[in-house]
């Protein structure tokens, strides 16, 4: 069983809503450190939108309301004198389908850095980004040739690298491999066993294979609701909730 470390972001009794529509109901989860937290369930269950609230993206939707408090190093985020673009240079997040900018390799990773104002050491920081990705080795001779000639693997991997540009301390994904091939796939959750010595990643994924095989622990949820949260292993092989047990045997409906 995985023994947790210390927690690193804290969602406490936290509902969201898109008007008057409650998409998430007081969902109370932690988040270790160097740990990879999974969160699950049937499509329109909430999962992204309780994604999107660890680093405010949430506040780029019209009408989106949020309540409860999330904590990250012991600061609630959604505090009025948080900076929101301090939150997610912190809290980094690569979407679904890859989405890289129509620039050079290098300027996808330079990115963010330069528009952050830090210009020194641009070449170490993008080949940095690129080796953590697991992308270097594969881009290093062509690294001002487009972006968009890459492959979809890995032009994740390329997103994941520009993430990974500003050294942010936690890492949410959605959905990241659901676009990809299984091979890419296999890559990326390679990948995120590395990436986790470094740093705190949050994964919300439809594929429960998936889950059952790279997180240390489980979320799952319906209807907006956190039904069952624990250690992998034991959510998928002895969960304690009926509904969790229906989900992960497929027996759901």
């Amino acid at each position: 069983m995985t023994q947790p470390s210390e927690i690193l972001l804290q969602a406490n009794a936290v509902s969201i809503a898109y008007g008057e529509q409650l998409a998430v109901k007081a969902v109370t989860l932690p988040v270790y450190q160097h740990r990879i937290t999974s969160i699950i369930g049937p499509s329109g269950c909430g999962k992204s939108t309780l994604l999107r609230s660890f680093n405010r993206m949430n506040d780029f939707i019209d009408h989106v309301s949020l309540t409860g408090e999330i904590s990250f190093n012991d600061q609630n985020i959604y505090a009025p004198d948080a900076d929101p673009v301090a939150v997610r240079l912190n809290i980094g997040m690569v979407f679904q389908k890859p989405n890289p900018f129509p620039k050079t390799i290098y300027e996808n990773v330079a990115w963010a850095p330069k528009i952050n104002g830090l210009k020194d050491n641009m070449d170490d920081r993008v080949e940095q980004a690129l080796k953590q990705a697991a992308l270097w080795d594969e881009v290093k001779d062509r690294l001002h040739d487009s972006a968009l000639n890459l492959s979809g693997g890995q032009q994740q991997r390329l997103c994941i690298a520009r993430a990974l540009a500003m050294n942010p301390l936690v890492l949410l994904m959605d959905e990241p491999c659901s676009a990809l091939d299984p091979v890419s796939t296999a890559r990326i959750e390679d990948l995120l066993f590395e990436l986790k010595e470094k740093l705190t990643i949050v994964i919300v994924t439809h594929n429960m294979q998936q889950a059952a095989r790279v997180s240390d622990f489980t979320a799952f949820m319906e209807n907006g609701v956190l039904i069952e949260y624990g250690p992998t292993e034991t959510l998928f092989t002895n969960p304690e909730n009926e509904r969790t047990e229906e989900y992960v045997t497929g027996r759901f409906g």
